[in-house]
């Protein structure tokens, strides 16, 4: 049995979640039906992350066990002969036998978008969240620095977690930029894993640094769990996963070009 990996990048904004849920359409799930309809396969994909309602991904990926005899490019080009449009396969891959998509990640790397501009832009409207006031983009990269390094990140989660809620952060920064003449704030986050909720609520508060309503002391009173009223839950449809880094052995290629090192080149330019 073989075991092929996948790098898909996806709009979130049509799925209530990248997992397979009861209560509507999720990417997981539409996945699996194409695999099924190009191979004749019932098989359970895996993906490396958990994205909420509204989440995009540029960096997506997911590994199937299969018995099938397409080719990697067989596979590409029929998965995205099938997929609807908001969802893509990038790339294919064989990967080691005992490479598990979600459980073999060492570094995952999120980016956030928020469109700065006077007005909105409706181009954007789905896939950057808007704040009108000008925001202090020097402030907010010095304060979300606080968070490189290892750290119990349990303040700026939501609900159970599944085991210790320390984490690697591995880079944090914040950066301005444009896109057709509208300005746009980029918050980029990696770290060996994530928590849930807990990209959005470091933006949602950061951006409260950068609007002046809190300072960096009190940015990191909401990270040390002792304020928590600060704390703000950014919307989902900024937020991207960008990509998932495994350990050289864990990416490969057969007949398609060999995915690069770690993945790194699902990062998206804007």
């Amino acid at each position: 049995m073989r075991n092929i990996a996948l790098r898909i990048e996806y709009d979130g904004a049509d799925f209530v979640g990248s997992q397979w849920q009861t209560n509507g359409r999720s990417v997981q799930g539409v996945l699996e039906a194409a695999w099924q309809q190009l191979t004749g396969e019932r098989r359970r994909m895996t993906l490396a992350g958990r994205t909420d309602a509204g989440v995009h991904a540029r960096g997506q990926v997911a590994n199937v066990r299969t018995d099938t005899r397409h080719t990697i490019s067989t596979i590409v080009r029929g998965l995205n002969g099938i997929l609807p449009e908001d969802v893509g396969v990038l790339a294919a891959w064989e990967a080691p036998d005992d490479f598990h998509a979600r459980y073999s990640a060492v570094r995952r790397e999120y980016r956030y978008v928020i469109d700065n501009g006077r007005t909105p832009s409706p181009l954007l409207r789905r896939h950057a969240a808007y704040v009108p006031r000008r925001l202090d983009t020097a402030a907010m990269d010095a304060v979300v620095r606080q968070v490189i390094g290892t750290h119990d990140f349990a303040p700026l989660s939501d609900g159970p977690q599944e085991g210790s809620t320390v984490r690697i952060c591995y880079e944090a920064r914040c950066t301005r930029t444009e896109v057709w003449g509208q300005p746009l704030v980029l918050i980029d986050i990696a770290a060996n894993a994530f928590l849930r909720h807990m990209v959005r609520n470091l933006v949602g508060t950061l951006i409260q640094v950068g609007e002046g309503r809190i300072d960096a002391d009190r940015f990191a009173a909401v990270l040390a769990g002792d304020d928590r009223r600060a704390r703000v839950l950014a919307p989902a449809h900024g937020l991207y996963l960008m990509a998932v880094c495994y350990p050289e052995d864990g990416t490969g290629a057969a007949d398609e070009p060999a995915a690069p090192h770690g993945v790194t080149e699902t990062r998206m330019q804007l």
